[in-house]
């Protein structure tokens, strides 16, 4: 079987070598298993013939067996249009065809019988089908007909849809029989499983609807199925043979800290966090886990106990972050939660100028730097530290695995690893693309924090938008307007901003009202200089790009103008919101766009009206975008998924998670007898990839 499948795709009878280099080219297709492989998107339904008075409707495929009763040929201009007409015996249509006519012209008679498939339109009183598909074998069975994705290039050589399916029949005879069914009967049993083989056979040529669901559900489980297989090995392998860093104290810096400087109360979420890592980094095993919680919901302070933990045993701790800003955010706010604490904090950007890097490089490895913020400077090989136990990285999804990597070789023994996200994933998706790390959310707000309330207005209703910032500003708050970021025009972003800047200062005037602008055209001083104005209350209004997405905390800010709302996703979105609602006071998000929106814009800004839930959002967004976007394409590898949709198929994802776990708690070394082929198989996954994950 598997030499079968390994075969070249040029060998396949009505392929050579011509054709062949198209499929691999075009397709992808280099073996007889990748044409087996090539599933079809959806399916025709040929089950049944339609008369010509039951057309329901415009625009809907119907599939009539009709007698051509004329043919007429006539050029405009430069086309050449063959008009049919045909009948059956409840009425008339035309057939139309332009451009094709000398290859379709002669398989045409007068009085002959044949079968036509196509979507009517209604043209002069007359339903007309243009460029219908023919067949001319009246006693054909019917059933589904497979529609396969093709392209221009694999048009030309042959390859429409009817092309892969003839050559999809050319191959399957070959397999009866030998295709090896690679989950045991048992899980076949336990899912209510079709065999592989009739998966693979039913979902090329299934007969009716029922079949093709069935060939669906067999091949999406077993994709899946082996995801959790392996995310779940992996995650086993590494806890056995990765040794941690113990660190059982807790020490007295994060006792002080703890006692006598803690700004506020912690939520219950935030201390049942701390307790789950607390217990990671005592085990003796490598920690990998991921913090998942909402803008707002205090992150970064769980982050600095745990880095104090971690000085408490006599490490040192470094936090990631993927922008300047943030990583200025943090280092503001882990210098003013310590500033009465023997803590020293210090920060490593691209801006850091050399002179003042060398104090930072000897206070690393001479052990006197506690903790290190920064961006990706701090993977720079001339950053060494004395004894680095703890990573932490936030908004991960923004960096690259291969650069993670380099965190491991800071320490004799890889750090412990934490990673931080207020980009809420949905679980399908974290049960997947995470399923190999342990998983901590803060899911509840600090207290006394309301809801952010979120409106979509249209730019005919600006006036009564701009005179709402004002009753604001007259309550003493602040508010942002933020203008998207497109990179393919920056300079037409800049005028944007700069229209949106004059319109605040000039044509709309508040004249007891400053303005500050920040854009990613500034010299970071620049930008911190505004920021800092804004901060402290100095400016009234921010006009800014996405760059204050993240790294901006102004509790007083209540009102967040969002331009061109529908060029920004939805978890893009929901960050920007929750720039404000930090404070006391009641927060608004003003969503601005111009009347014509596409049906995704609609709902992405009916999604985030409706909801202030990250995790509402995220679930919303991942049906919207897919979970490669959603991830960023750094990060979507892992998912190889040729038929499986994380955003359709959660009930499979989690029928396929439970019962790997189920098998692996039973015969976790895969002895039994029946597990031979699914642990050869897994053999092969796991030797042919990479192991990532265990840098999260």
């Amino acid at each position: 079987m598997n030499d079968i499948l390994a075969t070249p795709i040029e060998y396949l009878k009505g392929i050579g070598p011509q054709r062949g280099e198209v499929l691999r080219k075009e397709a992808r297709i280099f073996t007889f298993g990748d044409l087996l492989h090539y599933f079809p998107f959806r399916y025709i339904d040929k089950t049944r013939f339609q008369k010509i008075e039951e057309i329901p409707s415009l625009n809907t495929a119907v599939q009539l067996k009709v007698k051509i009763v004329s043919l007429r040929e006539q050029k405009i201009k430069r086309t050449t249009r063959l008009e049919a007409k045909v009948k059956d015996d409840t009425g008339m249509l035309t057939l139309n065809w332009f451009n094709a006519v000398r290859w379709i012209k002669p398989k045409l008679e007068i009085g002959r019988e044949i079968i036509i498939y196509g979507k009517p339109n209604y043209f002069k009183g007359n339903f007309v089908i243009t460029h219908p598909e023919i067949d001319f074998d009246l006693n054909q069975k019917g059933g589904l007909e497979a529609v396969y994705p093709s392209g221009e290039k694999l048009q030309r050589a042959g390859f429409n849809s009817r092309g892969f399916k003839k050559a999809v029949n050319q191959l399957l005879p070959s397999l009866k029989g030998k295709i090896v069914e690679s989950l045991p009967s048992s899980i076949i049993g336990e899912a209510g499983l079709i065999s592989k083989e009739e998966a693979f056979f039913k979902i090329h040529n299934p007969q009716n609807l029922d079949q093709a669901k069935k060939a669906n559900a067999r091949i999406k489980f077993e994709e899946l199925f082996y995801l959790q297989m392996e995310l779940l090995t992996r995650k086993k392998i590494a806890e056995q043979k990765i040794s941690g860093l113990k660190m059982t104290q807790v020490g007295d810096v994060f006792m002080e800290f703890y006692k006598n400087h803690l700004p506020f109360e912690l939520t219950g979420a935030q201390k049942r966090v701390v307790k789950e890592i607390r217990a990671d980094l005592a085990s003796g095993i490598h920690m990998n886990r991921l913090l998942q919680g909402d803008v707002g919901s205090g992150k970064t302070l769980v982050a600095l106990l745990v880095a104090l933990i971690a000085n408490g045993n006599g490490f040192q701790a470094c936090i990631m972050a993927p922008t300047e800003i943030l990583a200025q955010q943090h280092y503001n706010s882990l210098s003013e939660f310590l500033k009465d604490l023997d803590v020293r904090v210090e920060l490593l950007t691209g801006s850091v100028k050399q002179k003042d890097r060398k104090p930072i490089h000897e206070g690393l490895e001479d052990g006197s730097i506690n903790i290190l913020v920064g961006t990706h400077a701090l993977l720079e090989s001339k950053v060494k530290y004395k004894n680095l136990g703890l990573a932490i990285i936030d908004e991960q999804h923004r960096f690259g695995v291969a650069q993670r990597s380099k965190l491991w070789k800071k320490n004799a023994l890889p750090p412990h690893i934490l990673v931080m996200t207020a980009t809420p994933i949905p679980r399908t998706l974290a049960m997947t693309f995470y399923g190999d790390l342990d998983v901590s959310v803060i899911d509840e707000m600090p207290p006394g924090r309301k809801d952010i309330v979120t409106s979509h207005r249209f730019d005919s209703s600006r006036l009564r938008v701009l005179e709402f910032i004002k009753e604001q500003l007259d309550l003493g708050r602040q508010a942002y307007v933020v203008y998207p970021l497109i990179e393919e025009s920056e300079k037409l972003d800049y005028k944007n901003l700069m229209d949106g800047y004059e319109a605040m200062t000039r044509k709309f005037p508040l004249p007891n009202y400053r303005v500050s602008i920040v854009h990613g055209r500034m010299k970071p001083e620049d930008k911190d200089f505004e920021m800092q104005q804004f901060a402290k209350g100095n400016t009234h209004i921010m006009v800014a790009t996405t760059v204050i997405e993240v790294g901006v905390n102004v509790p007083n800010a209540s009102v967040m103008i969002i331009e061109s709302a529908e060029k920004f996703g939805l978890s893009q979105l929901h960050q920007l919101r929750g720039r404000v609602g930090r404070g006391a006071n009641q927060s608004y998000c003003i969503l601005m766009t111009g009347e014509k929106l596409s049906a995704d814009a609609k709902t992405r800004l009916q999604t985030m009206v409706a909801t202030n839930d990250g995790f509402k959002i995220s679930e919303a967004d991942l049906k919207l975008r897919g979970p490669g976007n959603l991830l960023g394409t750094q990060q979507s590898g892992i998912l190889d998924l040729k038929l499986a949709d994380l955003s359709k198929d959660s009930q499979l994802v989690s029928l396929s998670r439970d019962i790997a776990q189920n098998l692996l708690e039973k015969d976790p070394k895969l002895e039994a007898k029946e597990h031979q082929e699914l642990k050869r198989k897994l053999k092969n996954i796991l030797s042919s990839k990479p192991n990532w994950s265990r840098i999260s």
